[in-house]
C-alpha cells in the first residue's frame, strides 16, 4: 500500500475541494481528525469556522456577502457521546440523530446521496471516529453520483479498525480542479501522521493547502483514554 507524506498529497492538487483525515497519533495515545475547506467561488469564499461546544459550524464572514447558504452553512463537526462526527454538508445533523435513534453510520447514510450543485455533484464525504476503552476505530463514506449521472449514486464505506499508530486516512471531494469538477476516485489515501503537536500538525496542514483556495481548518486531538480534547481552528478571513 502507497503511504503518502502530507505535505505531498497537499501539494498533489491545487483543488481538493473539501477534505477529511482521520488517523491516530504516532505515540498511540490520541485519535486525530482534520476537516478543510477550500473554495473558488466568492460565495463559497465567504467563510469561517466557529467554535461551538464540542461542535464546529460554518458560518458568513461577511453577511452582506452571502449569495446562497444552501450547501454552504452547516455542522461540520458533532459529538455524539464517544462518538466524533465529520462531514462535508449537513448530513452531519443526519449521521447525528439517526445513530442517536440506534441506527448506525452506513444506514443513516443511505438515506441521503451526493450534493444537488448541478452540474458538479459534489460527493458527501463523512468520517466517525469511535473511542472505546480498548482503543478506537473509525469509518469513512463517500456518496457519489455514477460517472456524472445524477440518477445514480454510488455508496462506499470504509471502516478501520484498532488503525495503526502514524497513519491516517484521507479521502476529500475532487481530483482537481475543471468543469464540471471531477469527483474523488478509489478508497482513502494512506497518509504518514507525523509526530508532532497539534499546533504543529495544524500549521503543517495549512501551509501546504493551496495559498489562492483555501478557506478554513479544523484539527482536533482526542485522547483516547480519557476523551479529552484540543482543538485548533484557522480561517483564512480572520
Amino acid at each position: 500500500m502507497k503511504v503518502s507524506t502530507i505535505v505531498n498529497e497537499l501539494n498533489s492538487l491545487a483543488y481538493h475541494g473539501r477534505g477529511i483525515i482521520i488517523g491516530k497519533s504516532a505515540d498511540g495515545k490520541k485519535a486525530v481528525t482534520a476537516y478543510f475547506i477550500m473554495g473558488r467561488s466568492e460565495n463559497s469564499r465567504n467563510r469561517v469556522f466557529v467554535a461551538e461546544g464540542d461542535a464546529m459550524r460554518t458560518k458568513a464572514f461577511d453577511e452582506s456577502k452571502m449569495i446562497d447558504p444552501h450547501l454552504i452553512i452547516y455542522y461540520p463537526v458533532r459529538v455524539l457521546g464517544n462518538k466524533t462526527i465529520v462531514t462535508n454538508g449537513d448530513q452531519t445533523d443526519t449521521i447525528y440523530d439517526l445513530m442517536d435513534k440506534q441506527m448506525t453510520f452506513e444506514q443513516a447514510l443511505r438515506t441521503r446521496e451526493f450534493e444537488d450543485d448541478k452540474p458538479n455533484f459534489t460527493p458527501r464525504i463523512s468520517g466517525i471516529i469511535r473511542r472505546e476503552k480498548d482503543g478506537m476505530n473509525f469509518a469513512m463514506s463517500i456518496l457519489k453520483s455514477a460517472e456524472g449521472d445524477d440518477s445514480s449514486c454510488e455508496r462506499f464505506t470504509y471502516a478501520y479498525s484498532n488503525p495503526i499508530a502514524g497513519r491516517a486516512k484521507f479521502i476529500h471531494t475532487y481530483n482537481g480542479d475543471g468543469n464540471p469538477l471531477p469527483s474523488y476516485e478509489g478508497e482513502p489515501k494512506t497518509l504518514e501522521l507525523p509526530d508532532v503537536s497539534i499546533d504543529e500538525l495544524t500549521d503543517l496542514i495549512w501551509k501546504n493547502l493551496n495559498q489562492d483556495n483555501k478557506v478554513s481548518l479544523f484539527v482536533r486531538y482526542i485522547d483516547i483514554a480519557s476523551g479529552e480534547t484540543e482543538t485548533r481552528i484557522v480561517n483564512k478571513n480572520a
